[in-house]
């Protein structure tokens, strides 16, 4: 899932990047290794080592999909080939489901973590707008015609509520 550059902030356009997509599900399939390291059914030193050499290439998962027709079996194909004896601790226990669902979630998590701070910073503009503009007049509307004179501090405050 591509954004669209010209209506897309750098920041955010890069959670939904091939790149990134493929490196939340690392990301996925690695925090499971260290799980079943922590709970004592993988050997800890062989994850920690997982983790050091497990790495894929975009272009190499597009030629074994091609192939395989399924984006997880040609993700886990391409990071497996990295890792030799290895690849035997990746994907345990789990689907492809599991790994897609919850990279997505994190994905989406991260993206919210971005529009939470803006909307904290457009909060925040608004309040010393509006403290700036506290005795700033300006004509009240009601109903579409004018109504009592207000402040339009006041009036940007109706935004907070």
């Amino acid at each position: 899932m591509n954004m669209i550059d010209r209506y897309s902030r750098e920041e955010m356009a890069k959670i939904w990047t091939l790149e990134s997509k493929f490196q939340y599900y690392l990301d996925v399939e690695v925090a499971v290794a260290e799980t079943y390291a922590e709970l004592g059914t993988f050997p800890k030193n062989d994850i920690e080592e997982l983790k050091r050499k497990a790495k894929f290439d975009v272009k190499r998962i597009d030629e074994i999909e091609a192939e395989v027709k399924h984006d997880v079996i040609a993700f886990l194909t391409c990071v497996n080939e990295s890792l030799g004896d290895l690849a035997k601790y990746m994907h345990v226990g789990m689907t492809s489901s599991d790994v897609i669902d919850t990279a997505f979630a994190l994905q989406i998590q991260d993206s919210g973590k971005i529009i939470i701070k803006d909307l904290d910073e457009a909060i925040k503009s608004l309040k010393n707008l509006a403290d700036k503009h506290r005795n700033t007049i300006c004509i009240g509307r009601s109903h579409g015609v004018h109504a009592e004179v207000m402040t339009f501090g006041f009036n940007l405050l109706n935004w907070l509520v």
